[in-house]
């Protein structure tokens, strides 16, 4: 028997960034061309290992069209951890991360961790043609305080797990200081113990058809 950490997150950001892309890189380092828009949540598990710990991700998927956002607002309030996604080639979908991070801190604790994500950088040219730079993006991540920032390709798989696993671990951080304030109460978190079996990268996706 192993103690099993376990982290809930969400992925969140306009329609077309490549949430559901990043996901499906990360769970089963594939790409899917013919990926449809998500309609509702797209959900998927993957174990990580964080300093000998054994830590699950549940990962919520978002729908980013406006149809489907009361539902993202219900994912809120559990979620340990957020990424916050935009198109590096869009200016607009980075202008739309304002609303998203409202959205946040309206809904989620005031203790959630949020990690901001510039994707799709493999449709970038060169520094010149992309509508967001890196520096605005880590002027952006440090004027609202997120906890961290990193660009990505789920196309070519560039940067991708490199930003899960800084994410996870900076959730794990956060987990151990709050045990070290309080080890007898620890807020938004959840620590499952299961037999571990020998698929140590399982994953699943469901499709929540929800319409409002």
């Amino acid at each position: 028997m192993e103690e099993e950490l376990l982290f809930r997150v969400i992925i969140v950001g306009d329609s077309g960034v490549g949430k559901s892309c990043l996901l499906l890189r990360f769970s089963e380092n594939t790409f899917n061309e013919q990926h449809t828009v998500t309609i509702g949540v797209e959900f998927g598990t993957k174990l990580v290992k964080i300093n000998n710990q054994q830590v699950k991700l549940q990962i919520w998927d978002t729908a980013g069209q406006e149809s489907f956002r009361s539902i993202t607002r219900s994912f809120y309030r559990r979620a340990d951890g957020v990424l916050l996604v935009y198109d590096v080639n869009s200016k607009e979908s980075f202008e739309g991360l304002s609303y998203w991070l409202g959205e946040i801190r309206q809904h989620a604790t005031s203790d959630i961790v949020i990690f901001l994500v510039g994707n799709q950088v493999d449709l970038t040219e060169s520094e010149n043609s992309r509508e967001v730079s890196q520096d605005d993006a880590n002027a952006y991540k440090n004027f609202h305080n997120l906890c961290g920032f990193k660009e990505t390709s789920a196309l070519s798989g560039f940067n991708v797990n490199e930003t899960f696993h800084e994410f996870t671990n900076i959730l794990y951080e956060r987990w151990n200081e709050k045990v070290d304030k309080d080890p007898m109460e620890v807020p938004s978190l959840d620590l499952k113990t299961k037999p571990l079996t020998n698929k140590k990268n399982c994953c699943y996706f469901c499709n929540i058809k929800k319409i409002l």
